[in-house]
């Protein structure tokens, strides 16, 4: 009989431990970090000393918070002697992205410091990146949240993300809550910040790796239109609350080598399977390698075949599902040389990418976003640049994404 007694207490002690294993961390809200150089840094004052302003808009809600600081592309400490959040103050209709919103506006009562180890100060070393301790706010889905950072010695060079397709602020000097923001320099960068985590196992998390047609070139700054964006608020507004997209996009990025920032093989595992919470991954990278292939088209082809195997497999091997986007079409733009070696290359990928049943599933951005009468090239309502989309295109694709995930996963 004792002995009955104790495997049926051990047995609940799993239970039990099961049950407290079943909450986790989870990215409502992430930026890839890249190494900043001296154009992306503020021109007409310093960080050093002074206060930054920063609005992300995140995907679900929650009331157990934790922010992720990165330091990772600098050589120098980042000295931070506060830092806090608070809700983005609202005009008289209760919007916070009409014409003229005041994006410095913060509403003081929601204001909530953020510690590490106990303290609001921290220094994060070069090459690293840090957690704050978890903190209580009562952040709502969709939401705008601003990020204010008081600095003392700053690097050099910076560990930013330079789309952020959002204004940040800069003041002189270290900013109170309860005080005005006198802003002396306004720049669409996003500087240290690198994600920021939910708790609750209902919520779940979806990374999507890209390059600037996920980034948001072409989108309107500040309003948050990219399509990622977009899809998190069709999902909403389907009643699925709980998921969310999150943009790893980088401008310029490339899959393979060369383009800006680390490529996407370098940096899938921290940027990607480095979040919290993921459910699966969307991935929609590809077209700045075919596009600068300067006659290596067959070979940039067969290398991103190659690396997409590489992130299925890395994801499979977590139990996790990806989804690859197709390449959109880019004739007419700076990347047509009049050849057609590198659409044959796009053809190709895209062919793998339907056919291949190696992905989870396809969000064919491709069959949406092309021309019917001229496959090569977008249509023209939907397209900035013949390379990128505009706001419009882009609202397409969120909600054509939306609908897709709830296809493939049955989101709810």
């Amino acid at each position: 009989m004792k002995k009955f007694l104790l495997i049926v207490f051990a047995f609940m002690g799993c239970l039990s431990m099961n049950a407290q294993n079943s909450q986790a961390w989870v990215t409502t809200w992430a930026t890839a970090p890249e190494f900043t150089g001296k154009g992306d840094m503020p021109q007409t004052c310093e960080l050093t000393n002074n206060t930054l302003r920063e609005i992300i808009h995140v995907s679900f809600g929650g009331t157990r918070l934790r922010m992720q600081l990165s330091n990772e592309y600098s050589k120098e400490p980042v000295e931070i002697k506060a830092i806090y959040v608070a809700d983005l103050a609202a005009d008289a209709k209760g919007r916070t992205d009409a014409p003229g919103t005041d994006y410095t506006a913060i509403v003081k009562k929601t204001v909530r410091h953020l510690t590490f180890g106990g303290r609001r100060s921290v220094t994060i070393q070069p090459g690293k990146a840090i957690f704050s301790d978890e903190f209580k706010y009562n952040l709502r889905p969709l939401q705008r949240l601003v990020v204010t950072i008081c600095y003392g010695n700053t690097p050099t060079n910076a560990t930013s993300h330079r789309g952020s397709r959002t204004t940040s602020y800069i003041m002189s000097g270290e900013c109170k809550p309860g005080n005005p923001f006198n802003v002396i320099e306004k720049l669409d960068h996003w500087y240290n910040i690198a994600s920021l985590d939910v708790w609750g196992a209902a919520n779940k998390c979806i990374p999507t790796l890209g390059n600037s047609i996920t980034d948001g070139r072409g989108t309107t700054t500040n309003l948050q239109n990219r399509w990622t964006d977009v899809a998190n608020e069709s999902l909403a507004a389907q009643g699925v609350s709980t998921v969310g997209l999150v943009n790893l996009g980088i401008g310029g990025n490339c899959v393979l080598q060369g383009g800006l920032s680390d490529p996407a093989v370098k940096r899938f595992d921290r940027d990607i399977l480095g979040q919290r919470g993921v459910e699966s991954i969307i991935i929609y990278e590809g077209i700045n390698d075919i596009g600068g292939s300067k006659g290596r088209s067959e070979q940039v082809a067969t290398g991103l075949i190659e690396a997409y195997k590489s992130f299925i497999g890395k994801a499979h091997e977590r139990g996790l599902k990806v989804y690859v986007g197709t390449i959109l079409p880019f004739a007419k733009s700076f990347y047509d040389d009049g050849t057609f070696f590198k659409e044959a290359a796009r053809q190709t990928v895209n062919h793998w990418i339907r056919t291949s049943n190696e992905p989870d599933g396809v969000i064919d951005f491709d069959q949406l976003m092309r021309d019917p009468n001229n496959p090569a090239q977008l249509r023209e309502e939907l397209q900035e640049d013949w390379l990128h989309p505009n706001a419009k295109g882009y609202a397409e694709m969120g909600r054509f994404a939306a609908q897709r995930l709830q296809e493939l996963r049955g989101l709810k």
